[in-house]
């Protein structure tokens, strides 16, 4: 009697997998632009010119085939300086997060301290300390009356 080659799997019934909660998608997304807005101070410190590039999608009329092109994009710094003292700001949705109540920017003091800051602020975004205002709506619906 020959052994089916199939007959060597474990054979189960179709588990069920939980959806991942929302939240990690948003946590990922603005770890990625504080990633780039450290990649933009340590290029404002290193005199150099910074670039960012973004991926569009372009269908050629004639083929219709669709092609990725990567072409360059503006980011604007979240960080901002006051004779020479810097002072950053998280942003969600495009609008500065308030850390503290009625308190946005975050005292960084010399710029060269601008990436480490940035650092700790991922970190924080990476154990859940931000969840708060990421899950919050990005417009406050107005009731109509």
């Amino acid at each position: 009697m020959t052994t089916s080659v199939l007959s060597s799997l474990k054979v189960i019934a179709r588990p069920k997998i939980e959806p991942k909660p929302p939240v990690l998608g948003k946590r990922l997304k603005l770890i990625e632009k504080l990633e780039q807005q450290k990649e933009m101070a340590v290029c404002m410190i290193e005199n150099r010119r910074f670039e960012a590039f973004r991926d569009k999608k372009v269908k050629n009329p004639e083929t219709g085939e669709v092609t990725v092109q990567r072409r360059p994009t503006t980011v604007r710094p979240w960080y901002y300086d006051s004779d020479d003292h810097y002072y950053l700001e998280v942003k969600v949705n495009n609008k500065p997060i308030e850390l503290q109540k009625g308190k946005p920017a975050i005292d960084v003091g010399d710029k060269a301290k601008l990436p480490e800051v940035i650092e700790t602020i991922i970190k924080a975004t990476e154990s859940g300390e931000l969840d708060e205002f990421l899950l919050k709506p990005a417009v406050q619906k107005k009731t109509k009356s």
